[in-house]
């Protein structure tokens, strides 16, 4: 019976150290699961923090001002990026348009030349086009057309270029707009009350800030595009009028 009694007794002892080592284990688990979740929780406020905080602004910048101003930014990026788009195509290797050019001159005359014009992309070769079509004329009557052709694509590299420079100037003048409206608010709550208290114009005074600074931010980003795209057209203009040069001298030489 002793003998009976002691298996027990060691039999419960097991039973009970297992389940209390099952239990530190199930507490342990439990509490570095809420850890990783207490961790995670920021990571999460913070990935969306940025955008609801943006979000919470622009509303609080009201929707008439900070409307306009966005849809300043939409369209001005979208005409930024259509330009950017069509000036990387209107982008030509010049060296190697000459170069065939004067290859075809040499074996075809200016009918080949011609041919290479036409399945050549690219502002450079239209301008070599018109002034190789004038070519059985004279020199001169080539060169003019060269100029002349030369200012049609230069309007179209800059087409629609001044809108972008209009919306980075309205973006900020909208955004000091704004902050005329919201201290004017702000000193009507000042009048109607007859007293000078912070919680009057708070209201008024962050309306204010928040206009000007999406509006200086729209301005901001507007003009990164409008400058990469002023260089970009006169990087293609320098290599129009270097190759306008080349291509007399071709014609002038073929003429010989």
């Amino acid at each position: 019976m002793k003998r009976l009694f002691s298996i027990l007794a060691i039999t419960c002892l097991m039973v009970i150290g297992t389940v209390n080592a099952n239990a530190t284990t199930a507490v342990a688990s439990a509490t570095a699961t809420v850890t990783n979740v207490a961790q995670e929780e920021p990571a999460a406020a913070e990935d969306t923090g940025f955008h609801q905080e943006l979000k919470k602004r622009f509303i609080e910048g009201g929707p008439g001002f900070m409307g306009i101003v966005l849809l300043c930014l939409i369209l001005g990026l979208a005409i930024a990026i259509e330009r950017i788009i069509f000036l990387n195509l209107s982008t030509t290797n010049s060296k190697k348009l000459t170069q065939n050019v004067e290859d075809a001159l040499a074996s075809g005359g200016i009918e080949a030349a011609k041919e290479v014009c036409r399945n050549t992309k690219g502002p450079v070769a239209s301008i070599f086009y018109q002034g190789l079509d004038r070519a059985d004329e004279d020199i001169d009557a080539a060169e003019k057309a060269v100029v002349a052709y030369g200012g049609v694509q230069m309007g179209q590299l800059e087409k629609n270029v001044s809108w972008i420079s209009l919306f980075i100037a309205l973006a900020p003048m909208l955004g000091f707009m704004g902050t005329v409206i919201g201290m004017i608010q702000a000193f009507d709550k000042i009048e109607a009350a007859g007293d000078m208290q912070p919680s009057l114009v708070a209201g008024g005074i962050k309306v204010a800030l928040l206009t000007t600074v999406f509006g200086l931010i729209v301005a901001i980003i507007l003009q990164i595009f409008y400058n990469y795209i002023i260089a970009k057209i006169d990087s293609i203009v320098n290599d129009m009028e270097d190759s306008s040069i080349t291509l007399m001298d071709l014609l002038v030489r073929h003429k010989k």
